[in-house]
């Protein structure tokens, strides 16, 4: 059936015709796209055209207009009917009547309507007085009655508009502004909201408004496209879930993917980001140029009457070769010659991030368009103009995000091209792969005068995290990557294998600290061999601390700073030629002596909490912005009895303290002191509210350990009495084994979701699995725990690997129990 059919079936059948030509269309696999949008318009504006003849028969001075969304030609299928009936003011008691016969229709149909009856003058009236409403205008389309009516009506707007532009652009301005806060940057977006975020298809709508007023332009190329775009996923996203709505929630990706013919979610996500950043530059670039134009109306008076009426000429500052500034942006100097200058684009950004300047868009769409390649490898010249713009701060966002827009990028690091607007399904990352390199460029930044070669780090930041476009291990992958970038931007053989190093190993301090025992040699020993170099060290705990700050608030905070600073202390002290002390050769100090004494005289728990909140005297301060305290160390010594560490983590757990890290051994007594007594120093925090009394604490350890106080039922109980929030479903724990982590124990990291008495469920199924730990270090990022455990068997030996191998796979299935 053609498009003609459907709307003379929809004309002919009255509403009921409507709804079944409407769900035909909406139906039809051939059809999507603007041609659907299109066509549904139409269908819908004849079915009104006629709802309207039928109720204003002999009725003059009246018309029924679509604005907004509606107005635009622009229906989805879950989308509001945007309608305003207009009318001369001759007989409102009629147009109320026909009103009624439009919209009762509508809503009987179950369709959302936003509707208005008005005047010319009130409808410019409240125009003046709500900018969404004068932007829904600017789109008015006619339907049906007094064409004249409408094309007034039209006429009126837009010269308001344009006579208003000075002061209502600004306000619109400000409007996107304060959406972009609320809601958040589209591009960047897990489950995005399509219509209301940044980059989406509200500030598309600002931009023709912008265009309207006749005072600036966005960029074109690209724009419809982009636009296009979205309105296709909204329109997936109404198919797919039945609903009016614009957030592309996780569990509706893969439906919205299939219905647009996408391989999955994450090519979904892509193609939504792209599309994004394209409307967020354009955006920025128009607002730019509003504000410029805005500035020039209200200078210009005072200069023409200083200058005696001559055109004032805008004033060039130089900046580097090639590069000058103008009305507050970076462009081409008159003499450049892109052409010859192949170092021109990086001399340009280095020059507009040193000055917090944006690129004008014609200086980098002439460079895009003129500029030849670099030769392989880069002149001198270049390589350090791209560590000059990496190391710029924060304006190199801006400035790259320029380059980005017109190719050069890609065109410089054609490897750029895999991790561009790729999303990260990690909860814990609040950027996209290309995005999150640029902010550890930014974080590196900062440290730059902390290392002996800054431009290595800044360059390894840059590439950390390149692999991510490739399958496998991505620091496996990005070490590949890494050699071939370095060798052809022109660093020499041995840098390029630091940098390799750097981006082979740019998880290694992180993981390690937060997931292994520090005081075990071998951990120590294996750092420092992957490391190779004090220098290579230093760099790489420059990246390991930018690269978690840039990923976001849950991947940094002194806690972690702390860990992986003295992990980096005693790497050094092992490649500065001393042996990492035996842990077995530690002696205790005089409070944990004090604490194991009085514990075998008492005959139960004993324990003591003290507060850290400043690091080490000499531990470098962490440039986090939270000043979060290192927690609170929790001492506590109880005679050697079997159950003690989920006795420990089940008590901790009620009292809703986080356990960051935990370890256990047994405390050799002084000469004369019978007994064996177990030391437990572990580092907590409240997940809110005060820590508890020492003596609360103690008093339900000695009930747990008695078999008196049954934790597994409290914190079932208190489970239960929180309901439980629909969310995506977690994937299942995973129980890996490490031998070659430790030569003292067996090491067994587990994976899972983050929950209250996590910590006290394993414990006790590693010690029902006849296990004796040593300590454990524990990790979480965002909703995901990474816990490791250093176990022994009754004999204080590590376990045999087949042994181990089985009490990781019971361990498994408790969890996934």
């Amino acid at each position: 059936m053609t498009s003609t059919d459907v709307r003379k079936e929809a004309e002919d059948s009255g509403p009921s015709g409507y709804a079944a030509a409407r769900l035909r269309l909406l139906t039809e696999g051939a059809r999507s796209g603007p041609p659907r949008r299109t066509a549904l318009s139409e269908l819908t504006d004849d079915w009104l055209s006629g709802l309207f003849g039928a109720g204003a028969e002999g009725l003059r001075g009246v018309s029924l207009i679509a604005v907004g969304g509606y107005g635009r030609g622009e229906l989805s299928p879950r989308s509001d009917l945007d309608l305003l009936l207009l009318h001369d003011g001759s007989d409102s008691g009629a147009v109320a009547a026909l009103a009624d016969r439009i919209w009762y229709p509508v809503w009987d149909l179950g369709l959302a309507l936003d509707h208005s009856v008005r005047t010319p003058a009130e409808a410019r009236k409240t125009a003046g007085e709500d900018l969404k409403v004068q932007l829904g205008l600017l789109d008015a389309r006619h339907i049906a009655g007094d064409l004249g009516l409408t094309a007034g009506l039209r006429t009126a707007v837009l010269a308001d508009w344009r006579n208003q532009a000075p002061k209502r652009l600004p306000e619109l301005q400000e409007l996107c502004a304060e959406r972009a806060e609320r809601q958040g940057e589209l591009q960047y977006l897990l489950e995005p909201d399509l219509k209301e975020a940044r980059g989406g298809l509200r500030d598309a709508t600002a931009l023709r408004a912008v265009a309207a007023s006749w005072l600036a332009d966005a960029p074109r190329e690209g724009l419809d496209d982009a636009r296009r775009r979205l309105l296709d996923v909204r329109d997936a996203l109404h198919l797919t879930t039945g609903r009016a709505t614009d957030r592309l929630a996780l569990q509706e990706q893969d439906q919205v993917a299939a219905e647009l013919g996408l391989l999955d979610a994450d090519t979904l996500l892509r193609q939504v980001y792209e599309a994004a950043r394209v409307i967020a530059y354009a955006s920025d670039v128009t607002w730019r140029e509003v504000g410029r134009v805005l500035r020039s109306r209200a200078v210009r008076p005072r200069l023409r009457a200083m200058l005696g009426g001559g055109k004032p000429v805008a004033e060039r500052s130089p900046l580097a070769e090639g590069v000058v500034e103008q009305d507050g942006e970076v462009v081409l100097a008159r003499a450049a010659r892109p052409e010859r200058d192949p170092v021109l684009p990086l001399r340009a950004a280095a020059a507009a991030a040193q000055a917090g300047l944006p690129l004008s868009l014609h200086a980098v769409r002439r460079m895009a368009a003129t500029v030849r390649p670099l030769p392989t490898p880069w002149p001198a010249e270049a390589r350090e103009q791209l560590v000059t713009l990496l190391g710029s701060g924060r304006p190199t966002v801006d400035v790259w995000e320029a380059l980005e827009a017109e190719g050069l990028i890609t065109r410089l690091l054609p490897d750029w091209e895999r991790v561009r607007c790729r999303p990260q399904r990690n909860a814990v990352h609040v950027w996209t792969v290309d995005r999150h390199l640029i902010e550890t460029a930014v974080r590196a930044s900062e440290f730059t005068r902390r290392v002996s070669r800054p431009d290595l780090l800044l360059v390894a930041a840059l590439l950390h995290d390149i692999g991510k476009g490739w399958p496998g291990d991505h620091s496996v992958a990005g070490e590949i990557i890494a050699k071939d970038v370095a060798a052809r931007i022109g660093f020499d053989r041995a840098d390029v294998t630091v940098l390799s190093t750097l981006v082979r190993h740019h998880l290694l301090l992180i993981d390690t600290a937060t997931r292994r025992d520090l005081e075990d040699p071998a951990t120590v020993r294996s750092v420092a061999e992957a490391v190779g170099t004090q220098s290579t060290l230093e760099l790489l705990h420059a990246l390991t601390e930018a690269d978690a700050l840039a990923t976001g608030p849950a991947a940094w905070s002194s806690w972690r700073g702390s860990l992986v600073a003295d992990l980096v202390k005693r790497v050094a002290a092992v490649l500065a030629g001393d042996e990492p002390d035996d842990p077995e050769d530690a002696a205790p100090t005089a409070e944990q002596e004090r604490l194991a004494i009085e514990s075998v005289a008492t005959g139960g728990p004993v324990l003591a909490l003290r507060a850290q909140t400043e690091p080490p005297a000499d531990q470098e301060p962490s440039v986090a912005e939270d000043p979060e305290p290192l927690g609170v160390e929790l001492l506590i010594a109880v005679p050697d009895q079997p159950g003690v560490l989920p006795a420990v983590a089940g008590v901790l757990a009620m009292h809703r303290l986080t356990v960051r890290t935990a370890e256990l051994r047994t405390l050799d007594l002084p000469d004369g002191v019978e007994g064996s007594v177990l030391l437990l120093n572990w580092r907590v925090a409240a997940q809110y509210g005060s820590l508890p009394q020492a003596a609360r604490l103690r008093a339900d350890l000695v009930r747990a350990l008695d078999g008196s106080l049954d934790i597994a039922g409290r914190l079932a109980e208190r489970d239960a009495a929180y309901p439980r929030r629909r969310g995506v479903v977690a994937p299942a724990a995973r129980v890996s084994v490490h031998p070659a982590a430790s030569r003292l124990a067996t090491v067994i990291e587990v994976r899972a979701q983050d929950a209250p008495g996590l910590l006290f469920r394993i414990g006790r199924a590693l010690e029902d699995a006849g296990m004796h730990m040593r300590s454990a270090h524990v990790s979480t990022l965002g909703s995901n725990a990474v816990d490791a455990f250093y176990v022994t068997n009754a004999d204080g030996q590590p376990l045999p690997g087949e042994e181990a191998a089985s009490a990781a796979r019971k361990l498994e299935e408790t969890l996934r129990a």
